[in-house]
């Protein structure tokens, strides 16, 4: 019995390795970890780096402000002036754009990558949580400066200028590709989301590796702004007749259904043309929304997919007993639950990368769009057509909120593409979604038909609803309207008041199938455009409070105000008449002392009138000197006087007649009242 009782008492070795496996995080205990991905530092240090390059652009910088001594820092943009506190002439459309626009991809690329950074500045490792958020406001105003003189080697126009400029770019490209080359991968969101990130930093680097040489060997040239010929050739293109053949080609019969399928696709593709230039400032902001659309569709990717494989890496039998756990019986065995979820789980991923590729795609489409209308715009402003913009009668002048808009814009419109790009893919996913697991995915495996179920208990409604609508368009074509000379009028008016009666009810069920329509087509539509700046997404009476129109139109305001084509040509034509040795002015000049021949005083005199007429052509259209005008100063005074003059009659009048009393002059003879009426 002892040795029972002892046998009974004796301790019993548990397993517990078992139970640990049950508790244990790792969601697969038999399969190899992981790849953890360490932080790496490249040996090219990046905060060494930095002080190197900045001091190297403090020194640039001091040269070009001492080889552009003889232009005064803050003079402005004056033919060809420039100086180191101007970046670029953003109100030049003569200017070459490719360095601007790198110079904002490359800024725009930062500011992608500093949002997720660990630490945001370069000259700090293992940024304290709670001071990040200031770093990250100061790598904001960081990152414009240590590119700034990548701008200003550019502007100058000045060959040192471009041997600067290849200097710091081939730096900044060779230390950046250095450090990816030595730490491809990196622990933040991805292994190789930073890898990924840098290619639009690389690729504005490479571009101005290759611009800055091309530039210094083509030399400096001295064609800008005013001395352009793009002015002088618009106008020309402008005063000149059109075409009899193209007026008749255009104005002649209807379009066929080829030729209105062919304008669909030229309405969304920007053709340039010559003699219209696309403005710096639009065309620096299309740049930045291709570089915003990569970086958000990179977001939108690297944030979800690989989420999206480790789910399904880790799905293994005990997938089965969690969906019993929901009464989810998928089937029997437990690996067929295995190979099912997986296959769900791999539509998942399908559906949402077929979402964000059509965001991408819609984004593209819009841009494009965005660029045709642009150019509609501006000429149409240029032209004084107001209303095709506003819907009322707007000054074009520069005022505080246009110019606060006209700063903003470019970034303005790449976030709202950004913000515009993440709803479309989730708006996409939930659709796809929905056309997957309760359409087509029902329709193969021919069950789980609750979609058809329930639109097959309402087939009678439907039918109804279809064959009513159908009755009163046909009643409408063949009996309730008829045609007498030409000319269209309501028939068998009894018969349409009393079908107006019958169908009242059946019209209010209609009505509201056509308020779900509507409002799922101006979610659709709205979401859509969201990225657009150009077009206001509210009511053409309500366009006023949309931020995004608003921050355009009065970009529009100021671009047209200050950048008229017809208003420089006739600025140019004065400096070229006024500057000693100009072309124009020594035509003119030797056309009225007879030197040149009787052909080229014929020609002079057609240019001296064309020029006129270039002259009332500007000052009658151009908004900008509009209160420069005679009759213009002259009415603001009559009317200022006659306003005055309403208040202050009975005051003024005793005041002239004892003026008149006391005066000893004689007064003025018939002669002199008539001369002075």
């Amino acid at each position: 019995m002892m040795n029972n009782s002892k046998d009974e008492f004796e301790p019993i070795e548990y397993s517990y390795y078992d139970y640990s496996d049950w508790y244990s995080n790792n969601p697969e205990p038999t399969k190899p970890p992981k790849e953890v991905i360490l932080p790496c530092d490249p040996t090219a240090n990046d905060a060494i780096f930095h002080i190197c390059i900045l001091s190297i652009s403090l020194v640039i910088m001091l040269i070009l402000a001492a080889l552009s001594r003889r232009n005064k820092l803050c003079q402005g943009f004056t033919r060809g002036s420039s100086s180191i506190l101007s970046p670029s002439n953003f109100l030049d459309q003569t200017q070459k754009k490719g360095v601007a626009m790198a110079v904002f991809g490359l800024l725009f690329s930062k500011l992608a990558t500093l949002v997720i950074a660990p630490d945001p500045l370069p000259f700090s490792k293992d940024t304290p949580a709670e001071i990040k958020e200031f770093m990250k406001i100061t790598a904001i105003f960081y990152y414009p400066v240590l590119y700034y003189p990548l701008m200003v080697c550019s502007t100058l126009q000045h060959k040192a200028g471009y041997v600067f400029g290849t200097l710091l770019s081939v730096s900044h490209f060779a230390v950046q590709l250095w450090q990816k080359l030595d730490c491809p991968k990196t622990p933040e969101l991805y292994k190789f989301y930073s890898l990924l990130a840098s290619l639009p930093q690389l690729a504005c680097l490479v571009y101005l590796c290759v611009q800055f040489p091309l530039l210094f060997f083509r030399g400096t040239k001295s064609e800008e702004d005013l001395d352009s010929s793009y002015y002088s050739d618009y106008v020309k293109c402008l005063l000149k007749k059109k075409k009899p053949s193209a007026i008749s080609s255009s104005t002649s019969g209807k379009s066929t259904l080829m030729e209105r399928l062919l304008e669909v696709p030229k309405n969304y593709i920007y053709i340039p043309e010559k003699v219209f230039h696309f403005p710096l400032k639009l065309a620096v902001s299309v740049f930045v929304a291709l570089v915003a659309i990569y970086h958000t569709a990179l977001l939108l990717v690297v944030l979800v997919v690989p989420t999206l494989h480790i789910v399904r890496a880790g799905i293994d039998e005990n997938i089965a007993f969690l969906l019993l756990g929901f009464g989810i019986i998928l089937s029997d065995d437990r690996m067929e639950v295995v190979k099912i979820v997986t296959f769900y789980t791999w539509l998942l991923e399908v559906c949402y990368l077929c979402a964000m590729t059509l965001s991408c795609v819609v984004s593209l489409v819009m841009l494009m769009r965005t660029m045709v209308l642009h150019r509609l715009n501006l000429r149409g402003l240029y032209k004084g057509e107001v209303y095709n913009l506003y819907n009322s009668q707007k000054s074009l002048r520069p005022s505080k909120s246009g110019v606060v808009c006209w700063m903003g814009l470019t970034g303005y419109q790449a976030a709202i593409v950004c913000l515009g790009m993440v709803i479309q893919t989730v708006v996409f996913f939930i659709c796809f979604l929905f056309l997957v697991f309760l359409v087509i995915i029902p329709i193969f495996h021919r069950r789980n038909l609750m979609v058809f179920e329930i639109a097959g208990k309402a087939w009678p409604a439907w039918v109804t609803v279809i064959l009513i609508t159908l009755l009163q368009h046909v009643a409408a074509k063949f009996a309730f309207v008829k045609k007498d000379a030409g000319t269209r009028d309501l028939n068998n008016r009894e018969s349409l008041f009393l079908l107006t009666y019958l169908l009242f009810l059946i019209n209010v069920v209609v009505g509201l199938i056509v308020a779900i329509w509507r409002m799922v087509i101006a979610a659709l539509y709205n979401i859509v455009h969201l990225g657009r700046v150009d077009i206001s997404l509210l009511h053409r009476t309500a366009e006023a409070y949309d931020p995004a129109y608003h921050y355009y139109t009065h970009f529009l305001k100021v671009e047209v105000s200050q950048t008229h084509p017809v208003m420089k040509a006739f600025c140019g034509l004065l400096l070229d008449i006024l500057r000693e040795g100009g072309r124009a002015g020594q035509k003119i000049r030797d056309a009225e002392e007879g030197i040149q021949e009787s052909s080229r005083s014929r020609s002079s005199s057609s240019r001296r009138i064309r020029s006129r007429w270039q002259l009332v052509y500007t000052l009658v259209n151009n908004p900008s000197l509009l209160g420069s005008r005679k009759h213009f100063q002259t009415t603001q005074s009559l009317e200022s006087i006659v306003n005055g003059s309403q208040k202050r009659s009975k005051q003024t009048s005793s005041k002239r007649e004892a003026s008149k009393a006391t005066s000893a002059e004689p007064a003025p003879s018939s002669e002199n009242q008539d001369k002075t009426d």
